[in-house]
Order: structure tokens, then sequence, then C-alpha cells
């Protein structure tokens, strides 16, 4: 397969994710690094929430916010991309443009994407994404951070209106929650 036909795998994935109104879907993550969580994701352009029983996170595009149930404190970031990437399986449709090479696979039911780094000193060096044959929708981002990987297993993605507080934390919503600023 050639690169060209790989990359325009990820523009029609990257174009069924970025539906201009938000996206909702359910996830699995198994990481090396961050242990096991499962949650819901919502996304919107640059912005993302994703919930889990441990924590809820908010990123506005700029501010994030982060939750953590067992502590009842949210801390108040401004993350990198590599941060973002290990914490939305989705920012790879951001990522993806630059700065790897492509080679693909195919299965009966999906593309096979593997992307890597060109340049050695980036965060995320290697990522594997399989992409729906018939939907476009990615249902696995594999990724190597640090020399240890995290795979993120998405379902039930859906298309849905949502509002742009959806990704604010609300503090009205943990009133008894110690906000800690880290800007």
């Amino acid at each position: 397969m050639t690169a060209q036909t790989a990359k325009q795998v990820l523009d029609k994935c990257a174009q069924t994710v970025s539906n201009k109104d938000g996206v909702k879907a359910d996830f699995t993550m198994q990481s090396a690094q961050y242990g096991s969580a499962s949650g819901t994701i919502a996304v919107k352009g640059r912005m993302f929430n994703a919930s889990t029983k441990q924590s809820s996170m908010w990123f506005d595009g700029k501010t994030l916010w982060t939750y953590m149930a067992k502590s009842d404190e949210v801390n108040v970031t401004t993350p990198t991309e590599a941060q973002l990437q290990a914490l939305n399986p989705y920012n790879f449709i951001n990522l993806y443009k630059q700065g790897f090479k492509y080679t693909m696979t195919k299965s009966d039911k999906a593309f096979n994407v593997h992307l890597t780094a060109t340049d050695q000193k980036r965060k995320i060096r290697e990522l594997f994404i399989i992409v729906d044959k018939t939907t476009y929708q990615p249902t696995e981002v594999k990724m190597l951070q640090n020399s240890k990987w995290t795979t993120f297993t998405i379902s039930n993605l859906k298309t849905t209106k949502l509002s742009d507080a959806t990704f604010k934390f609300n503090s009205k919503d943990f009133p008894s929650a110690e906000v800690i600023d880290l800007r």
C-alpha cells in the first residue's frame, strides 16, 4: 500500500470524527503507564470531555480541568500536545498530518494504519490506528509514548450536537471539590 492511500484513509477517518457539532463514544484504555480505565468521551474540534469512574476531564481547546473522584480535587492546567495525545484518543486527528510516515494493511473489515515518527525526539514515536472499512470510524488507537504502549478501544461512536459548555468544568456540579490551579 502506498503512503498516499493510508493518508486518504486517515483523512476520511478524521472527517468522520471531526463532525462540526461533535461526536460521543465509549472507550476502554489499557496502558503500561496509566493503568486501565473505561468510560465515555465527547469530542468537538480540539475540545473534549472524558469521564471514567476514577476521573473526569474537560478540555476547551486551551485549558484542561481534571477532576479526581478519590480526592475530590480539580487540577487546572494548560496541557502540551503530548499530554493531550495521552488523554484523548481522538487527538491523532490533528497529529497524523505532519511528522509521520504511513504504511497500511487491510483485513476483511478494517484498515490498519501504522504511523512512524520521522523525528525520533517526538514524544509519540509510533501509532497504530484501526479504521472500520465501512464507516471510516476509528475502532482502536494504539500509541508508543516514553517506550510504553497505550491502547484505546473505541465503540458506539455517534455524531451529536454538543454545546461548548460540555467542555468546560462547572464548579456547581462539584460544589465540594477543591480547585488547584497549576497553570
